[in-house]
């Protein structure tokens, strides 16, 4: 491949596009970010990645005998048992037709059950907290509150864990996730859609719900709550993409989905990605369709480790491939992995040549350089690791505007 892509240029650019306060930046968390939390020893990860978190709950429930039902049944519609939202959401379409009779052998009963019980466990080993006040959240809420800004940051994330959350109450940055009141907050549409909400305050958009949201029934009407702390008895809004239509325009879940399109087709929109592997096709969709009805926008994806892995059989194979597919038609998607990016759908490998005007040291810590024989090197540039991420934004606190010539 000779294709090349200078990373100092391309970090500048990056650092000049982070340093308006006046453009609209987004960050879209997801779930390799809980991965670069520093822990003690024994102790690491905070979070499990999602397979680790799938397999913690087929661990705990592997003696229930409807839990193990449910698995068998997903095999045999080939779903991927170890995808706990795959899980999720294959359970719940068997709840929408279970009325009146048995579906693969489970019946209404026990399908809600299920949804408890699975929820409950999800819910135990994501109710944790941050270790101290220098992880990668608290390096990121440190950025968002350094400038007065113009315009809102956006913080969207597909994390049930509320993380994010400590690290926004601990530093003292205020923030809107769509609800309000304090006995039983009650999620706002009308504030979300019409942004009825101060610049100052960022907004953080949970997609895929919240360990700390909860369903009610009040009356006729299926009410969504979110309290301040957590409880074990209530019926969690985890995953809900089960929502039906009719139902779900009064729930949080297609209004942020609808945030996120919004967010990507305002002019000049800059969103990060982070801790992303383009596995939801939903989420996919969004993303896509409305850079291709801005083309003003731009995406960039922050992958973790290089371009390609090992198969299993020796051979190389493309690690993120549904995103590698997406970045090299769509121009306003560029990814990054830690050897190469695809760049304006061009794919290339890192390289630099150092010249006089790259004597930036706050970037050329963020370069790493590799000897693989006497003759040749490797190049690195390792922002898909959220700690190194935000440490790139730590740097930025503070840096003159001017001088950054692209």
């Amino acid at each position: 491949m000779d294709n090349y892509h200078d990373p100092i240029r391309h970090l500048k650019y990056l650092r000049q596009s982070l340093s308006q306060d006046n453009e609209s930046i987004g960050f879209f968390i997801s779930a390799g970010c809980p991965l670069s939390v520093v822990m003690p020893d024994g102790k690491w990860p905070l979070i499990p990645d999602v397979e680790n978190l799938s397999a913690f709950i087929s661990e705990q429930l592997k003696g229930h005998k409807q839990y193990m039902v449910l698995l068998k049944e997903l095999k045999k519609a080939e779903k991927n048992a170890k995808n706990i939202e795959d899980i999720l959401s294959f359970l719940r379409s068997l709840l929408l037709v279970s009325k009146g009779g048995d579906v693969r052998g489970l019946c209404e009963k026990d399908l809600l059950d299920l949804e408890r019980v699975i929820c409950a466990e999800i819910v135990k080993k994501l109710n944790v907290t941050l270790p101290d006040q220098e992880t990668s959240y608290h390096r990121l809420c440190n950025w968002i509150r350094s400038i007065d800004r113009k315009v809102a940051i956006e913080l969207f994330t597909t994390n049930y864990d509320l993380l994010m959350e400590q690290a926004l109450d601990d530093l003292e940055v205020p923030y809107f996730d769509g609800f309000v009141g304090s006995r039983r907050s009650f999620f706002d549409l009308r504030a979300v859609e019409d942004n009825l909400i101060p610049t100052h305050w960022s907004r953080l958009w949970k997609i895929h719900g919240s360990i700390n949201w909860y369903q009610e029934k009040i009356g006729d009407q299926k009410k969504v709550y979110r309290s301040s702390e957590i409880k074990h008895d209530a019926s969690h809004l985890i995953y809900p993409s089960h929502l039906k239509y009719e139902e779900s325009r009064k729930m949080p879940y297609l209004a942020l989905i609808d945030q996120l399109n919004r967010f990507i087709r305002k002019k000049s929109s800059f969103l990060i990605l982070s801790g992303y592997s383009f596995n939801d096709g939903h989420l996919n969709d969004t993303i896509i369709n409305a850079l291709k009805a801005n083309p003003t926008a731009m995406v960039l994806g922050l992958m973790y480790d290089r371009y390609e892995k090992e198969s299993g059989v020796g051979a190389q194979v493309e690690r993120y491939p549904d995103a590698y597919q997406f970045a090299k038609k769509q121009h306003n998607l560029n990814i990054w992995t830690f050897d190469k990016a695809i760049i304006g759908t061009n794919l290339g490998h890192w390289s630099w040549t150092q010249n006089k005007d790259d004597c930036d040291l706050d970037l050329l810590r963020f370069v790493c350089k590799e000897a693989i024989s006497p003759d040749e090197s490797e190049y690195f540039v390792k922002l898909g690791d959220f700690s190194v991420f935000t440490d790139f934004l730590k740097k930025i606190i503070g840096a003159p505007k001017e001088g950054y010539n692209v």
